[in-house]
């Protein structure tokens, strides 16, 4: 992805939906990443640095259906089922590596260069540095669908491709 398809900042409209979609006023908040068909905002793209501290999680998941579903299938066990099946392929693993390393790519390039004097005066930067998609440590392990959902809808990951497809067998996890 290019850095410089969600630069624009968010407007005053932005901000005031984002902050009703998340029961508060959100923190770091740098663009909106992807809205959906009504244009309601889905994903936001946050800084990497929050309070002067590393937020390693870049996107951040909003939309209030998406979200429901999602919790469903963690619910429903989809994260042990989706890790067995990763456990069982090297290349479901070496495909996550790609993603983490291409994410962090990704966040890298939204650091500003007085962000990175920061953390790396702060001795900080390998917060960032180690972590990939949701600040994830681990590069063969799915902590959160949300994170790796968020990030696939703005850059299509493994993870994300996965959860596609369970969504189109899951009916019943459509919303109420």
């Amino acid at each position: 992805m290019d850095s410089s398809q969600i630069l624009a900042p968010p407007t005053d409209a932005d901000r005031v939906r984002v902050a009703e979609l998340l029961g508060r006023e959100p923190r770091g908040l740098r663009a909106v990443a992807v809205s959906d068909e009504q244009g309601d905002p889905m994903v936001i793209r946050v800084a990497s640095v929050v309070d002067g501290k590393p937020f390693p999680t870049l996107y951040w998941l909003l939309g209030e259906a998406i979200c429901l579903r999602l919790d469903r299938l963690e619910a429903a066990g989809c994260i042990a089922a989706l890790q067995e099946k990763v456990d069982a392929s090297e290349r479901l693993q070496q495909a996550m590596r790609a993603d983490h390393a291409r994410h962090r790519q990704e966040r890298d390039g939204f650091l500003s260069s007085e962000e990175r004097a920061h953390l790396a005066a702060q001795g900080m930067l390998s917060a960032l540095d180690a972590r990939g998609i949701g600040g994830i440590t681990e590069p063969s392990r799915i902590r959160c669908l949300h994170t790796w959902y968020a990030a696939h809808l703005v850059t299509p990951n493994t993870i994300g491709e996965l959860v596609d497809e369970l969504l189109a067998e899951s009916e019943y996890l459509a919303p109420d």
